[in-house]
């Protein structure tokens, strides 16, 4: 007796359900920039100095890093929809409790509420993205969850001073309700139940060992890019690293480990996310924090005209959007991640040239240029890396994928800023002591640090991800 096929998944549940996964990823990585500018207020308000706030931004960034690796766990034993739906109403809640905090110890526990919840968001989020599109769609889904990465951190501080000049910093935080209702209603509405897959049993020892790891050493890099970093950092990471070592170990030794190691088998997974990707977010992301040192400090241009050019770059992230499903269709992901990816750290390596006296209309094109690049890079990158999970694997995939992208991200600001210093230390009397040399220098760096991403992709089988790609020229 034959099997009756599955019924098809409706296309327009393939839409709809990276829409609202994409609307809570907004909501959260908003949050994580858009505070930049209010700290003065905010300082002033809780009767401390800015230094001091740093600690809720810390204590955001540990408990976020604690609560990523066992996501994927608690996806599997309560469900992904409901996890998912509980971090954003948790997530709301938080963001109202830093809103109305009082003191500088009211603020830190409600941002590590805030860390726990959003830790949860991004890979419980991606499985439901995972679980609900064909391969057919996953191109055009994981295009759909990745603008608010490209988007928030451009837009982030530009709303942030609105919002603190016209309304109080308070409504930065404030700003999350009516965005954490949306997105509990759309999820409740539009995103299907699922039954819990059945969790084995809690791996507490992996749990311990992969959240201090992840958390001393993002803690690390995040020391390491502010100007007192020393040996203190050094040891932090150091530690961290060595723990990292041991939740490995430990992780592949387990027979119930909190994460599945063996998806690291998967050849196009591993390319994505270790080595030639983790070098490739390192650039992306390393872009985003030079261009407002390049305008303001190192060619003196004041807020406005840099945000008027910061929003230029915004607009070529917004324009790839409509062109990567068409272009890896027609190149494959192969060819669109080497040759885009030169591309793009070619126009990275190019603000190293760019001066006060260069043409505005010129330097549009650049901005434009690496919007563009930096985009479908991004996106590609964040595809090809699911395009061979399996079903069973893609509790650990979308887990590891968002540790290491945590990683990445902070390690692109952490590159970026210790090649700076190290420029400033060696050559103090370049440029009369302007920064502008230095920070061309980082420029370079991270530019060399995207091409040798994307000529490692030449290493990819040539008909790598056909199947979720659609192109056809070589056999998937």
């Amino acid at each position: 007796m034959s099997s009756i096929p599955s019924p098809p998944i409706p296309l327009h549940r393939t839409r709809i359900v990276p829409a609202v996964v994409a609307v809570a990823f907004f909501m959260q990585m908003l949050d994580s920039t858009i505070i930049a500018t209010s700290l003065p207020a905010m300082a002033q308000a809780f009767s401390t100095d800015v230094v001091a706030l740093n600690i809720g931004f810390t204590a955001y960034l540990l408990a976020m890093a604690v609560f990523i690796p066992p996501a994927g766990w608690l996806a599997d034993r309560f469900g992904a929809r409901e996890v998912f739906l509980t971090a954003i109403v948790l997530f709301t809640l938080s963001s109202v409790a830093c809103g109305f905090s009082g003191s500088l110890a009211e603020f830190t526990t409600a941002r590590l509420l805030q860390g726990a919840s959003a830790a949860l968001m991004t890979p419980v989020g991606r499985q439901l993205v995972l679980r609900g599109a064909p391969k057919a769609e996953l191109v055009r889904a994981i295009a759909t969850i990745t603008w608010p990465a490209l988007i928030a951190p451009v837009v982030g501080p530009l709303i942030g001073a609105w919002v603190t000049t016209h309304a109080g910093w308070e409504w930065n935080f404030f700003i999350n309700l009516p965005l954490g209702l949306v997105g509990v209603l759309l999820v409740l509405f539009f995103v299907p139940q699922a039954p819990a897959e059945g969790a084995r049993p809690f791996d507490l020892k992996g749990f311990l060992l992969t959240g201090s790891a992840l958390a001393l050493t993002l803690a690390g890099l995040e020391l390491s890019s502010a100007p007192t970093g020393g040996a203190g950092t050094l040891a932090v990471l150091a530690i961290g690293l060595a723990a990292g070592w041991v939740a490995i170990r430990h992780l592949r030794r387990a027979p119930h480990a909190l994460l599945d190691m063996a998806v690291l088998k998967v050849p196009t997974f591993a390319f994505a996310t270790l080595s030639a990707g983790t070098a490739g977010r390192l650039a992306v992301n390393a872009t985003p924090f030079l261009l407002p040192l390049l305008f303001q400090v190192g060619l003196g241009l004041d807020a406005v005209e840099t945000g008027s050019l910061v929003l230029v770059y915004f607009l070529g992230n917004l324009m790839m959007k409509s062109v990567t499903t068409p272009a890896l269709r027609l190149f494959g992901f192969r060819t669109l991640l080497v040759v885009n990816g030169i591309v793009a750290a070619l126009t990275i390596g190019a603000f190293a040239l760019v001066d006060g006296d260069t043409p505005r209309l010129l330097l549009f094109g650049l901005l434009i240029a690496c919007g563009l690049s930096r985009s479908m890079q991004f996106t590609a990158l964040t595809t090809i890396a699911f395009a061979d999970v399996t079903p069973t694997q893609r509790s650990a995939a979308t887990t590891i994928s968002a540790m290491l992208q945590q990683l990445a991200q902070l390690l692109g600001v952490a590159v970026a800023a210790a090649v700076i210093r190290l420029s400033a230390a060696l050559f103090p009397e370049a440029a009369g002591g302007s920064m502008l040399t230095d920070i061309r220098a980082a420029f370079l760096c991270i530019a060399a640090i995207g091409l040798v991403s994307a000529l490692r992709f030449l290493a990819l089988p040539a008909g790598a991800g056909a199947e979720v790609s659609g192109h056809r020229r070589f056999p998937s």
